[in-house]
């Protein structure tokens, strides 16, 4: 990580509040997709089960955003989750995404502390989202962040990002060199498999912004 945790979290609570108008297409496409992987329509979802028992089901879901920032990926989530559970550590942030959960009524929202290596949260876990966040990390961190929410035993983990297709252009940076550190779709591919996870999808919204979708492979007592 290129700055401090306290850094960052003082940066991004200075633009919390023009947070949400300053995003990019790019930045709204890749939330998009987080969105729509992590809860696919159940007509969508092969089962032997009725699709009236597959949306019990979804609507069961504990999801944990981390990084939530004002909870846009969160809000998107709670009508069909049992629960959302959101993570960040800029407190400005928090408290943009707490409004707009009031003001939205919802009862199934969380939001407090905490950080991708470690989340403040010890309950069942079933889908992990993030959504431009992570690339704040190193890579190492990286590793070690996804070590830590494959620990956590969700089925699904939807990671939103900057992250480089190819060689990033140095004249068109989707990045801020002096604060952020974007991977290789490569090497979050290796740290995924090396955490225990499938990576079954990998969405590329430009040659620096992707997602990818990662599930764990099942146990045998499974």
């Amino acid at each position: 990580m290129k700055r401090s945790l306290e850094e960052h979290a003082a940066r991004f609570d200075e633009v919390a509040a023009e947070y949400d108008d300053s995003m990019s297409d790019e930045y709204r496409a890749c939330a998009n997709l987080v969105v729509e992987h992590a809860a696919p329509a159940p007509d969508d979802t092969e089962s032997t089960e009725s699709t009236r028992a597959r949306t019990r089901s979804a609507r069961a879901d504990v999801v944990l955003d981390l990084g939530t920032g004002t909870g846009a990926i969160a809000l998107a989530l709670a009508p069909d989750a049992g629960r959302v559970v959101g993570r960040d550590i800029s407190e400005g942030m928090l408290t943009e995404a707490e409004r707009k959960a009031d003001e939205a009524g919802f009862s199934n929202l969380e939001f407090g502390e905490g950080t991708f290596r470690e989340p403040n949260y010890d309950g069942p876990v079933d889908i992990v989202t993030s959504n431009f966040a992570m690339h704040h990390l190193s890579d190492a961190e990286k590793r070690a962040a996804i070590s830590v929410i494959a620990d956590l035993e969700p089925r699904k983990f939807v990671l939103g990002d900057v992250m480089f297709f190819g060689e990033p252009d140095p004249d068109e940076p989707f990045y801020s060199p002096d604060v952020d550190d974007p991977a290789t779709v490569g090497v979050l591919a290796d740290a995924f498999t090396d955490a225990g996870f499938s990576l079954t999808a990998v969405e590329r919204v430009h040659d620096q912004v992707g997602v990818l979708v990662a599930e764990q492979r099942p146990t045998s007592a499974e």
